[in-house]
């Protein structure tokens, strides 16, 4: 895309200066289920129902880095998300999908440079051109330590493999976000919407002082840098703050890191609405949520949006929410008339205020938080955890007492509510650990153990450590192998 094409700086009104009236937000539908065989239908079904993108939610041995077979792994498999331990699991995942042609954002961090090297090493097998693959690796560790818990080593080197990964996607994934910064799981935790982006730049900040430490190019780095936002309950403060977003984010690319390409100052970002606004009384009601959530992520200029299924808050969506979940972007694309006009509510006294107040309020908190030291620190002695404890406990709080109204919860509730679906977990893990044993059997374990070998005297070392993690998937090394491999050197926080 040409640079007459962006916007102007700050870029309150959107990244591109004509936006959706000359390209549509992507589409993107998040799924993962208890098979991989599952997962890959409901893909192939929503291409088929006009997805542009995939994103793909893993199981929490996955993410954790246990394979399936795992004794950590017990009644855990498929359950939130589908289990990939191997090369042939990314294989089946994504067989008869075309990843020249299909964008695959991964949601995975502890081990987000072993999906990475199974993704590779699946696409070189298949004959792909890796310098066409378009996707994002969410690769935001440090949220993990905040909001999720889902990490594995400690701290310095989960951020040496995340300068691993913007190192090897600089040079061999050109197309490819090597990291989506998340403020989603923060806003999920119950932070307030300053918050989720103060913590976000702050961890942003973080991630680029350290890869520039590093040796890494931080403004070609800054062209694949990408964001994850939440969609919450306030309308108009939720298009501000994403219109207040891209203020943010240029100001820090231009002023702290001095880099005036206007592509790295570009905020660009995907929107997946609220899962913790949804409801599971009265779960018709989450449609309406999630249309005016979408509505704010189309109003404040979302690259990229995921609309939640209406029964997210009982189980995985069925396929029939699924699709009405997708509708819903269709129809705002469609039928709404907004994507006529860039940034149409801008011109608002109150989206404006708004807008400055969040950027106002933003900036002091990040200034704060790096002259407490920063991020690294704050996490390590919990501050950033107990502020955003503090505003879950206070939102609680306010809905216990009806001073904020929860439709159908606290107020206009009937006494049984609460939907059934109808979908029930399908435990598959027996065949699951058997085809795994399977997979095991069937390898050369003399190129297993040497591979694993020879990726754990690199961690001695400050080689850069995808290759040999992408030599590692192509020996069919597990995902628990490599995971253990690297706990010989790192250790577990």
């Amino acid at each position: 895309m040409s640079k007459n094409k962006f916007g102007e700086f700050p870029f309150a009104e959107g990244i591109y200066k004509n936006m959706y009236k000359d390209r549509l937000w992507t589409m993107r539908q998040y799924a993962g289920f208890s098979s991989v065989s599952e997962s890959n239908a409901r893909y192939l079904k929503l291409i088929q129902n006009g997805a542009s993108g995939l994103s793909v939610a893993f199981d929490l041995p996955t993410q954790m880095g246990y394979d399936s077979d795992d004794d950590m792994s017990f009644g855990e498999v498929g359950k939130s998300g589908v289990p990939i331990s191997s090369l042939s699991d990314m294989e089946n995942l994504f067989h008869e999908i075309n990843l020249e042609k299909i964008s695959v954002s991964m949601t995975i961090n502890a081990t987000a440079p072993i999906l990475l090297a199974f993704y590779v090493a699946a696409a070189k097998k298949r004959g792909d051109n890796l310098n066409i693959l378009k996707g994002t690796l969410q690769n935001d560790i440090l949220k993990e330590y905040i909001a999720r818990g889902t990490y594995i080593f400690p701290v310095d080197h989960s951020l040496r493999l995340t300068s691993d990964i913007f190192d090897y996607c600089q040079n061999n994934l050109p197309k490819w976000n090597s990291i989506s910064i998340s403020g989603y799981h923060i806003r999920e935790a119950g932070s307030t919407a300053v918050q989720e982006l103060a913590f976000t730049f702050a961890n942003a900040i973080t991630y680029l002082e350290n890869a520039k430490n590093n040796g890494t190019d931080i403004e070609k780095l800054t062209e694949q840098v990408s964001f994850f936002f939440n969609s919450h309950r306030d309308f108009f403060e939720e298009i501000s703050k994403f219109r207040a977003a891209r203020i943010i984010w240029a100001h820090i690319i231009k002023d702290r890191f001095k880099i005036k390409n206007t592509k790295s100052q570009l905020c660009r970002f995907h929107v997946q609405t609220g899962g913790s606004t949804l409801t599971a009384q009265q779960v018709d009601n989450n449609i309406t949520r999630t249309t005016l959530e979408s509505l704010a992520a189309v109003l404040g200029g979302a690259q990229s949006i995921h609309t939640n299924g209406k029964d997210e808050a009982i189980s995985l969506p069925t396929e029939d929410n699924a699709t009405t979940a997708l509708r819903i972007q269709q129809i705002i694309a469609y039928e709404s008339g907004v994507t006529n006009f860039v940034d149409p509510v801008g011109d608002s006294k109150v989206i404006k205020d708004l807008t400055k107040n969040i950027v106002d309020k933003v900036n002091s908190k990040i200034d704060e938080i790096f002259e407490k030291g920063g991020m690294k620190i704050l996490i390590e002695n919990g501050e950033i955890q107990q502020e955003i404890e503090d505003s879950a406990f206070e939102f609680q709080k306010n809905i216990d007492e009806v001073k904020t109204v929860l439709v159908g919860v606290n107020k206009y509730s009937s006494s049984d509510n609460i939907t059934d679906n109808g979908i029930s977990f399908n435990d598959s893990s027996d065949q699951r650990i058997s085809r795994l044993k399977n997979f095991k059997d069937k390898r050369n374990k003399i190129k297993v153990n040497q591979s694993l070998d020879e990726l754990t005297a690199a961690a001695n070392t400050d080689k850069n450590l995808i290759p040999k993690i992408i030599d590692c998937a192509e020996q069919n090394c597990t995902l628990g192998e490599i995971v253990f491999a690297l706990k010989k050197v790192f250790g577990e926080y």
